[in-house]
């Protein structure tokens, strides 16, 4: 397909790794302008030399998506560096799925939560609202999650803070449709992002499976072994059983590679033959 990601700039939160690391990676080898955020300062630096020493463009800017000062100031460091903001990608996220009785051990985890996955977001869309406004044309790209469409059960903090990003998404398509593009992401279990780390109770995360947990388990037991069965490792397999993150990050660069005209507003990406009820 056309190369509609050349020449523009893509800022996005959480760059340090995971995701936002491989978007930021692959934005830029299609030649786009990369301005990488994250907290992580060590790690942000190894994003930055990664895609620099492959021949791309990119700043760094180390930030807080929980802090609106810091976020203007991220939006101001990309427009100084490159003129403009064509594409906001607001991916920083933590994952502390958990039970209401595990409150004493969850409740700073949630609270941050709260301030990532929801306030993050919103500071983002606002830092980069005016200077789109003003160009006359920008894109928004918000992860949110399969969590986000209906409650479960050791989910109800995570599924609520991306059923707010779901809210915030489409308000913002609305309001600003034929100005700013907005796309919302929401992906199924990717197991070797690092985001299953913040899990706080491992039970927690059987609300998505439903009836299909001990299944999954086997299966996925049998995918870390040392011969896992044929096909669910295979991404050119129907039944292939867990997305990596590399394929995801396909998916969202995808939604950025459009013509201007065009939008992606909301994409669902799971493996083909994953067992999550959502």
């Amino acid at each position: 397909m056309s190369n509609h990601v050349s020449g523009k700039v893509v800022v996005v939160t959480g760059a340090a790794g995971g995701f936002g690391r491989l978007v930021s990676q692959k934005a830029a080898a299609l030649g786009a302008m990369v301005v990488a955020a994250d907290v992580n300062e060590a790690e942000l630096d190894v994003t930055l030399k990664s895609i620099t020493g492959a021949g791309g463009q990119a700043i760094s800017v180390v930030t807080d998506v929980t802090d609106r000062a810091q976020m203007k100031q991220l939006a101001a460091a990309a427009v100084e560096s490159f003129g403009a903001i064509d594409v906001m990608v607001n991916n920083a996220g933590t994952m502390p799925l958990a039970f209401y009785a595990d409150h004493e051990i969850a409740a700073d985890a949630w609270e941050r939560c709260i301030d990532i996955n929801f306030k993050g977001v919103l500071n983002g869309i606002m830092a980069v609202h005016d200077q789109m406004i003003e160009q006359g044309r920008g894109h928004i790209v918000n992860l949110s999650s399969i969590y986000g469409n209906y409650p479960v059960s050791g989910a109800a903090v995570y599924g609520a803070t991306k059923a707010a990003v779901n809210f915030l998404s489409e308000s913002l398509r609305q309001e600003s449709h034929g100005r700013i593009k907005v796309t919302t992401i929401r992906p199924t279990g990717v197991p070797m992002t690092g985001l299953g780390a913040g899990v706080l109770n491992p039970a927690a995360v059987g609300g998505i499976l439903g009836a299909g947990e001990a299944e999954f388990m086997a299966t996925f037991e049998k995918m870390l072994s040392e011969s896992p069965p044929p096909g669910l490792g295979d991404e050119e397999d129907i039944r292939y059983f867990s997305l990596s993150p590399e394929l995801l990050a396909d998916q969202i660069v995808y939604a950025i590679n459009q013509p201007w005209g065009v939008s992606i507003s909301d994409v669902t990406v799971r493996a083909s033959g994953d067992s999550y009820k959502m």
